[in-house]
């Protein structure tokens, strides 16, 4: 157990969060966690985990609270609905998102909470569902310094890369450039992988050779097998990616900022949404590449 380990409640224990989870507790943090839906617990249980009943109950032990669930409305009924960890929460508690959700809101729930005298960090991660089983995510961490330091032990327990990137609200702001990047990345390697597959060359081949020159990404190397299979098991669900798309493209309105790029990835994957894709990885972006192209699927 880490020396004076902070007890930790974690609130969300999906994909993502019930991996980052069981590495908090495996670095020895007493751990009490909680999920919307049971029966998501019982691998922390054996690790030591205590299950609460609430949001609230699984704050009010803790030191610092763990936040991982999908949207800005589900972190806002986790810290503030009924049996909110609000509730739970005292002078010196520490609130640390990890969900990905919006800028704005996440300065509102800062304010709310500095009321009770809690501190707040966000740090939302990049990494995918792979990143969170190896706890090798890159976590963008906004926050006062001091809080930022409490919780880095914490988040170094769920990935390598921790970058404090200003106040309260900039993690996010971070998160959503990185969602921008990664729509065009996914975008025109599944456009290279359908051009090889028309062109009649071996897509394979292609990708191992474009792996050693400037075309190379981790998106190259990791989704473009599933690209050339036509098959996408979850990664990242395309479902989420629209949602990051979304609050990116509501910060490019706010900014005046033009999001081309961005905005035709996001169409792209409501078609995909209401096909019945929602949770393939993103990487099903090249359906609709292929598709386009004529080729099946």
């Amino acid at each position: 157990m880490p020396e004076s380990a902070a007890r930790v409640g974690f609130l969300g224990l999906g994909t993502m969060g019930g991996a980052m989870a069981g590495h908090v507790a495996r670095a020895g943090f007493p751990l009490t966690v909680w999920n919307r839906s049971p029966g998501k617990a019982q691998e922390l249980r054996d690790l030591g985990a205590i299950e609460a009943d609430s949001p609230e109950s699984a704050a009010a032990g803790a030191d610092v609270v763990v936040i991982c669930v999908s949207d800005t409305p589900d972190v806002e009924a986790v810290l503030f609905g009924d049996n909110g960890a609000a509730g739970g929460l005292g002078p010196g508690n520490l609130v640390v998102d990890c969900s990905t959700i919006s800028p704005s809101a996440t300065r509102d729930f800062a304010l709310r909470l500095r009321a009770q005298e809690v501190g707040y960090v966000d740090a939302p991660v990049s990494g995918g569902s792979e990143g969170a089983r190896k706890a090798s995510l890159s976590i963008f961490v906004g926050g006062e310094a001091a809080d930022v330091e409490r919780a880095r032990p914490i988040l170094a327990a769920m990935g390598t890369t921790i970058t404090h990137v200003g106040p309260v609200g900039a993690g996010q702001a971070v998160k959503a450039v990185n969602q921008v990047i990664l729509a065009g990345t996914y975008l025109g390697v599944a456009e290279g992988i359908v051009l090889a597959v028309k062109a009649g060359l071996d897509p394979e081949l292609v990708a191992r050779a474009l792996g050693g020159g400037a075309a190379q990404s981790w998106v190259l190397a990791n989704r473009s097998g599933r690209m050339i299979a036509n098959d996408y098991p979850l990664g990242f669900k395309v479902e989420l990616h629209r949602k990051d798309l979304r609050i990116a493209l509501e910060m490019a309105r706010e900014s005046g900022t033009v999001l081309p790029v961005s905005a035709l990835a996001e169409q792209f994957e409501t078609g995909l949404v209401n096909e019945g894709h929602a949770e393939d990885d993103m990487s099903a972006l090249a359906r609709v590449i292929r598709s386009l192209s004529g080729l099946e699927g």
